[in-house]
């Protein structure tokens, strides 16, 4: 009976020692994991607060771009994910009209902005020539690759957009044409709308923008506001006056824009 009761006594001591020795030991290593989780969680948290999403969606009543008439009615929906001053936007547009001349188009955009400055690359590809997206022979792809630098002054925003890959040769000489464009806009407000006033250039011949040499192919006046529709959506309508000189073409383009993110 002694032997039994010296044996409890002793189990009840090694686990006495275990407790009092290892157990500070074991709480602080399980504090230590707890705030690692936490702080993990948290670096996770703080590293999607850090991401942008943008997704909304324009229609307008003619697709007009840098003075060029691209098209009827369309749908033009962009999504776009942001990174501290990465991106990544898919852009698109699709004919609302039914007609056979209306084309679908899809531009993926990889840019970087920091400050006032940004630059990156851009891929347009329409189904005009080629309906067939991973598609790059030479004279009948779809694809044209623009390299483009902006900054952004304040009263005033410049751009340079040069083609430097894809559909973009001289058809009298077979010649890659590395298509420009230069482009300057202010932003103004004005009896409560929003206003751009653009004017925009090709430097040198192009195929692609359809000039023999230095034109000015873009005059643009755009008036934005915003209708309130509840408490907490407002719809953007624009309207824009276009003037191309070059070709001697005049456009009015009317549209809004549904924001979903």
């Amino acid at each position: 009976m002694r032997k039994k009761l010296v044996k409890k006594t002793s189990i009840l001591i090694v686990i006495k020692t275990f407790y009092f020795t290892f157990a500070p030991v074991m709480k602080t290593k399980l504090l230590i994991w707890v705030a690692i989780l936490s702080i993990g969680s948290m670096s996770r948290v703080q590293a999607q607060s850090d991401v942008d999403v943008s997704l909304k969606s324009d229609f307008v009543s003619d697709y007009n771009w840098r003075g060029l008439d691209l098209g009827n009615a369309s749908i033009q929906p962009e999504l776009s994910v942001g990174w501290k001053g990465l991106s990544l936007t898919a852009w698109g547009s699709a004919g609302l009209t039914g007609h056979k001349d209306d084309k679908r188009e899809i531009d993926m955009t990889l840019s970087y902005e920091t400050g006032g400055l940004s630059f990156g690359v851009v891929d347009y590809w329409t189904d005009e020539y080629d309906n067939r997206y991973f598609y790059y022979k030479r004279d009948s792809t779809g694809h044209a690759v623009e390299g483009f630098i902006a900054y952004d002054f304040g009263p005033v925003s410049a751009s340079w957009q040069t083609f430097f890959a894809g559909r973009d040769y001289q058809e009298d000489s077979g010649k890659r044409a590395f298509s420009s464009y230069f482009e300057l806009t202010a932003p103004f407000r004005l009896a409560t709308c929003d206003w751009d006033a653009t004017l925009g250039l090709v430097p040198w011949k192009s195929d692609y923008y359809d000039v023999g040499g230095f034109s000015l192919t873009n005059l643009s006046l755009r008036a934005t506001k915003d209708i309130q529709i509840t408490k907490s959506f407002a719809l953007p309508l624009f309207g824009q006056v276009i003037a191309n000189p070059a070709s001697q073409n005049f456009y009015f383009v009317f549209g809004f824009t549904v924001k979903v993110l």
